[in-house]
């Protein structure tokens, strides 16, 4: 998408523009707001989103999002801060900054960009709003609330009201209406001229920040929903003049739109986690309605067919995807677990053996694997494969119960004991945990370093009596799509 301007009124930016550079002194003394305040008030913030458990922790999609951003805050050292990076499962299109160096992007926003430079802009802008302490200047001059108590406020406009993604979403605003912070027209004008530099100097291209503006703007022209993000980043025809204006006159120069790359993966990742397989299957039907060969739009359409059980359809989506990407380990390690779940066991080991030889080694490809050669019947294979992801993920229930099962049908029983009383150790099983070790130790010899273990873990496992039955829950086999 791409909006065309056919007119640009910024003269009255010009004087502005020409007197603007970028700050590189020491940041302002706000006596009254330190950086240990916004430590403190950043780090308070961050815990409440995460205890409420709206962050889309140890994903790949917040590593990434955290590598740009890192990237993007080494082209100015005036801020001594660390900054973290943070996803926020939720729809509205919004991204914010809090004091502190902390930054959050909603999946929404992520949803709708559409290069990696038009998140790097983003990133850009909030990174500039941290490093020029507008926030703090602003909670500054709040002189009726103090310091210590400016963190249960925000708090308690993330949290208020029955659904917390909505409170979230409401961060921004509930916020502002009750310390009065609004970006002004000089913040934002600031913000995007350091964000820009700070664009430009990592190597993007800097039509991505304007570029995204631009969406931003027609999503909330044509749209019932108003982006979160605009109200408290106001100013925005003034802001799309001015960053035309800067592109014209300053970072004319060509850019990249992707640096670390995979961003439409991270898309297509996004949507297979956070909608349902038939709004996904509409919605990437309709890509490849208008693009046949569009290999993200047939990978998404194919794990989702999947999911929904439509198997045949996926197959055909999957070849396709792969005849246009062969070398793909994911689409191949999707492929194969499509099969598994279709009870196609030798198809599935084909696939996903062949996506371990394409460089998809991560835990979805080898679980599927040793559920694979398990279902065969090749229980050793299948034990060597559990052993190497316990040794990746070494907390990993569901591992712990693969290998009790495991070793019990090779009929390892110390290490089949041994493992279940870890299994239900992990699941707060703790008289069931008991049990299987005081089991596992008639079954090793007295003086073994297993022995040594499983005295161990019984030294501290609580002896307090559970509730639960003794027999685990079945796990194996289960149709889904971990992690995508």
């Amino acid at each position: 998408m791409r909006i065309k301007i056919t007119s640009i009124k910024a003269l009255v930016l010009i004087p502005l523009f020409l007197a603007a550079t970028v700050l590189t002194g020491p940041l302002p003394a706000l006596a009254s707001f330190t950086l240990e305040d916004e430590k403190r008030i950043g780090q308070e913030i961050y815990d409440r989103i995460s205890e409420a458990g709206l962050l889309l922790a140890d994903d790949p999609l917040t590593d990434y999002v955290d590598e740009i951003g890192q990237r993007l805050v080494k082209q100015d050292d005036r801020y001594p801060l660390d900054f973290t990076f943070s996803v926020i499962r939720s729809s509205g299109i919004n991204a914010f900054a809090t004091p502190g160096g902390y930054i959050y992007v909603f999946t929404g926003l992520l949803r709708l960009a559409e290069d990696e430079s038009q998140l790097a802009g983003v990133l850009a802008h909030e990174i500039a709003h941290v490093k020029s302490r507008h926030i703090a200047q602003m909670i500054a001059k709040q002189q009726k609330h103090s310091i210590a108590s400016l963190a249960a406020i925000v708090g308690g406009a993330l949290l208020g009201g029955g659904e917390a993604a909505a409170a979230v979403a409401g961060l921004t605003t509930a916020t502002s209406t009750t310390l009065s912070l609004k970006y002004s027209r000089e913040h934002e004008e600031e913000a995007d001229r350091l964000g820009m530099s700070y664009l430009v100097g990592t190597g993007y291209s800097g039509q991505g920040m304007l570029d995204f503006l631009k969406i931003m703007q027609f999503n909330q022209f044509y749209s019932n929903t108003i982006p979160s993000y605009f109200l408290t980043h106001p100013h925005t025809s003034d802001r799309v003049r001015y960053l035309t204006l800067l592109l014209q006159t300053r970072y004319n120069q060509l850019g990249k739109t992707e640096i670390f790359g995979g961003f439409a993966r991270y898309q297509t990742r996004l949507y297979l986690k956070t909608q349902s397989p038939q709004d996904n299957m509409r919605y990437f039907a309709e890509l490849t309605g208008k693009d046949p060969n569009d290999v993200e739009a047939l990978y998404g359409l194919a794990v989702s067919q999947s999911k929904a059980g439509r198997f045949e359809a996926a197959n055909g989506a999957f070849l396709r995807a792969l005849e246009l990407k062969p070398s793909d380990g994911e689409i191949m390690r999707d492929f194969g677990i499509s099969y598994f779940q279709q009870g196609d066991i030798i198809n599935a080991v084909s696939k996903l053996n062949k996506a371990y030889e394409l460089g998809s080694r991560d835990r979805d490809t080898l679980f599927y694997l040793g559920k694979s050669y398990e279902t065969a019947g090749e229980y050793s294979t299948a034990l060597d494969i559990f052993r190497i992801i316990n040794e990746q993920n070494p907390d990993d229930s569901e591992i712990y119960y693969n290998l009790a099962m495991m070793y019990g049908k090779i009929d390892s029983l110390g290490e089949s004991h041994y493992y279940f009383g870890k299994y239900f150790k992990s699941m707060g099983r703790t008289s069931s945990a008991l049990h299987h070790f005081k089991t596992a130790l008639d079954h090793v010899p007295p003086r073994s370093a297993r022995a040594e273990d499983i005295k161990r873990e019984m030294g501290n496992t609580d002896s307090s009596p559970d509730s639960e039955g003794d027999r685990p829950q079945e796990r194996e086999g289960k149709p889904g799509f971990r992690g995508r």
